[in-house]
C-alpha cells in the first residue's frame, strides 16, 4: 500500500537537505546531470554557480529543470546494513540571477557566509528553481526496516 504524503511533509525533508542532482537539457537535446548544494526558501530552491559554466548556459538556453534530492537512510549503530536512500524528485523552471538580485540571507547561506571580491562576484550567478507539478517520492514516510525491502 503506498505511502500518502502532504506537501509539507515533503518540503520539510526537502528543506532538511543540502544536496540534490539537478538535471538539464543542453541545446542538442542531450540530458545532463550534475550534484549541486542548494538552500531553499519561500519553497524555492536557489544554487549558486559559475556565470560560465556548462549548467548556467544550459538553463539559460532551456530553463525546464528536474531536480533529485537524495535523503540518506541509515540504521543508528548498524551503519553497514544496506539501505537504499530515499528520494524526492520533481520538474522546474529555472532562471539565472546575478548575487545582487537575490536577497542578502540567501547568498550568505549558499556561500556559507565567505565574502567574494567584486570581480569574482561578477563571475558567480545565482539559479532559482521553482518546482512545477507533483513531487516523486521513494522512501519518504517509510520505515527504515521496509527500505530494506525496497520491492515493498
Amino acid at each position: 500500500m503506498p505511502v500518502v504524503l502532504k506537501s509539507e511533509q515533503v518540503w520539510r525533508e526537502v528543506e532538511r537537505q543540502l544536496f540534490a542532482v539537478l538535471g538539464v537539457v543542453t541545446p542538442a537535446g542531450e540530458p545532463r546531470t550534475v550534484g549541486i548544494c542548494y538552500v531553499v526558501r519561500d519553497r524555492q530552491l536557489y544554487i549558486v554557480t559559475g556565470r560560465e559554466t556548462w549548467k548556467a548556459r544550459h538553463i539559460e538556453k532551456n530553463p525546464r529543470v528536474s531536480l533529485t534530492v537524495m535523503v540518506a537512510k541509515r540504521i543508528p549503530f548498524l551503519p553497514w546494513i544496506p539501505i537504499p536512500a530515499a528520494t524526492v524528485s520533481f520538474q522546474g523552471e529555472a532562471t539565472i540571477h546575478s548575487p545582487s538580485e537575490v536577497a542578502p540571507e540567501i547568498l550568505r547561506r549558499l556561500t556559507r557566509g565567505a565574502e567574494f571580491s567584486p570581480e569574482v562576484a561578477s563571475q558567480i550567478c545565482v539559479v532559482k528553481v521553482e518546482p512545477k507539478g507533483e513531487f516523486l517520492t521513494y522512501g519518504i514516510g517509510v520505515s527504515l526496516l521496509a527500505m530494506r525491502k525496497p520491492e515493498k
